[in-house]
């Protein structure tokens, strides 16, 4: 085994979601700077168009919680491209509403976006990769997916995460036989424009710095070198695992 070019992912083909801004945006830059060529997703036409730009990739426009328009970009970026071997399933959203003031409809938008877009996003690109034999998949989930966060209220979120960490063992348990690997990440916080929100309530970013050993919130190019792990074969014997970066929140 070469271990120098182990993490190179020249001429493979890797679909961001959310890949307009944040973490997706920062990996997407990351895995073209090793070789991969990529496609990005993302719902708001106008960041997603300039994120091409600034990249130097394509962008397809699409609501991942539409199964259909998944399915055409999966069809799309196959017919185009020829494979997809990386699918980082990022794209998510965040509510912070007290559970009893919760309506329908903020449960069940957090809901589709967080856990049943990655699901579809999940079987149509997985459908390519079975037929190919190989691919990797990558879901983000949080460490809110195994822990509850306090002081802000998001029952939501932190349930739509769980279950993405469960999707992911059941599709690679599923899958594992077929050339198909699924893992997740779980950021903790992530210095992104969302968190940032956040970070103006000086109570809530007072307790996240007080309760990450760290005492810090994560970078997203730190997210990103976990997905060019997980997406690379330097990560070969790896499918189901959950990588959890918080800096420490959950080791207390």
């Amino acid at each position: 085994m070469s271990y120098s070019s182990i993490l190179n992912l020249d001429k493979r083909v890797a679909i961001v979601t959310g890949g307009a801004s944040g973490i997706g945006f920062e990996t997407a830059k990351a895995l073209k700077e090793v070789g991969a060529r990529v496609v990005i997703v993302d719902v708001n036409q106008q960041k997603g168009d300039e994120a091409a730009v600034k990249l130097g990739v394509e962008f397809l426009q699409g609501d991942l919680t539409n199964s259909a328009r998944v399915r055409e970009i999966a069809q799309h970026v196959k017919s185009t491209y020829g494979s997809i071997d990386i699918a980082f399933n990022n794209a998510g959203i965040g509510k912070n509403v007290p559970a009893e003031d919760s309506s329908d409809e903020d449960w069940l938008r957090v809901i589709n976006v967080n856990l049943n877009s990655v699901f579809y996003c999940c079987r149509e690109f997985g459908k390519m990769m079975l037929e190919q034999g190989k691919g990797s998949i990558i879901n983000t989930a949080s460490m809110s997916g195994i822990i509850a966060n306090t002081p802000q209220p998001q029952s939501a979120y932190n349930a739509s995460k769980a279950g993405v960490i469960l999707l992911t063992k059941s599709l690679a348990g599923e899958w594992a036989k077929r050339g198909v690997r699924v893992n997740s990440i779980s950021p903790g916080y992530v210095a992104t424009e969302i968190t940032k929100l956040g970070t103006s309530i000086t109570e809530w970013h007072q307790k996240w710095l007080e309760l990450t050993p760290m005492g810090r919130l994560g970078e997203v190019s730190e997210v990103a070198s976990a997905v060019l792990y997980l997406a690379s074969d330097a990560s070969s014997y790896f499918t189901g695992s959950n990588l959890v970066m918080d800096g420490g929140y959950t080791s207390w």
